[in-house]
């Protein structure tokens, strides 16, 4: 009876172990994901469009989700999270993905900087570097601080927008800055409404909503309030304000409507729909005016 309860439990703790290892060394932040290929596929869209350079855009596609990647298993490692390598083989394995990731970036990285080259490569680089730095720092000043580190992390993300765009073009322009910033702002306003939704989960009224929701509220006022300035200045082109109107409908349309059980993993869904959403019309509006402005 013995061996029989050993062979029964084996698969399931070898499945078990599998996903630990999984997690060990696979990033587990799917909205950060999101953050990262969003910013990506509008670089490289706009910047394509503009004058296509398909190497250099490769190479730094490789190393930017590489670099992504290895912060996990690193992480794993150090034991900066819940989930951590204990035994040997996790460890193994943690150092594994983490040397193979580093070669591969450092690789692709030493392709595009060779010789000199893409020189203004480092200087977004180390912006994001900055702002992960900072990131680190204010999460360790405590949990009130946890939505503003993540959204000065996402500084860092969103910096793929415009090295993307500069491989491309080799251009660190307007339409660079303004991807940058556009991805960043709502990369901000997704993280602000997804901790809204968290903490808010029993709200039901609109004045329980908006006593929880009033700085997010104010966030998107103020956001609607820059969209229309920029635009009527031509700081930025009028269309690209279409770019965050899904966005700008479901914060204000949450406070109105009625009141729902929160589903974690919907809510990541329907986020996850905003940012393609969001990447598409962007990276459309800002070809389609560069065309007309020609």
């Amino acid at each position: 009876m013995g061996s029989h309860v050993i062979t029964e439990s084996a698969p399931g703790m070898g499945s078990s172990q599998q996903a630990r290892t999984r997690a060990l060394v696979i990033p587990r932040e799917h909205g950060a994901w999101g953050l990262l290929l969003v910013p990506l596929f509008t670089g490289l869209a706009v910047g394509l469009a503009s004058v296509p350079k398909g190497w250099p855009v490769f190479l730094f596609t490789v190393a930017a989700l590489s670099l992504f990647w290895l912060r996990t298993p690193v992480e794993s490692l150090l034991g900066t999270t819940a989930l951590s390598a204990q035994t040997s083989a996790e460890r193994r394995i943690a150092l594994l993905a983490s040397l193979g990731l580093a070669a591969l970036s450092g690789i692709c990285l030493a392709g595009l900087l060779w010789g000199g080259r893409n020189f203004e490569l480092w200087l977004i680089g180390a912006a994001g570097a900055g702002a992960f730095i900072a990131q680190t720092l204010l999460k360790q000043i405590g949990r009130n601080f946890r939505m503003p580190a993540q959204i000065v992390g996402s500084i860092g993300l969103t910096c793929t927008a415009p090295a993307a765009y500069y491989l491309a073009t080799g251009q660190l322009d307007r339409t660079a800055w303004l991807l940058w910033a556009a991805n960043w702002i709502f990369a901000g306003d997704q993280i602000h409404f997804v901790q809204l939704r968290i903490h808010a989960a029993r709200a039901a009224t609109l004045r329980e909503k908006f006593t929880r929701g009033r700085s997010f509220f104010l966030a998107q006022a103020l956001l609607v309030t820059v969209l229309v300035i920029a635009g009527f200045e031509r700081w930025i082109p009028a269309l690209v304000t279409l770019a965050f109107l899904p966005a700008l409908a479901r914060g204000f349309g949450w406070f109105f409507r009625p009141s729902q059980p929160l589903q974690v993993r919907s809510l990541g869904w329907s986020e996850m729909r905003q940012g393609i959403a969001f990447g598409i019309v962007l990276a459309a509006t800002l070809i389609i005016s560069r065309c007309l402005s020609r």
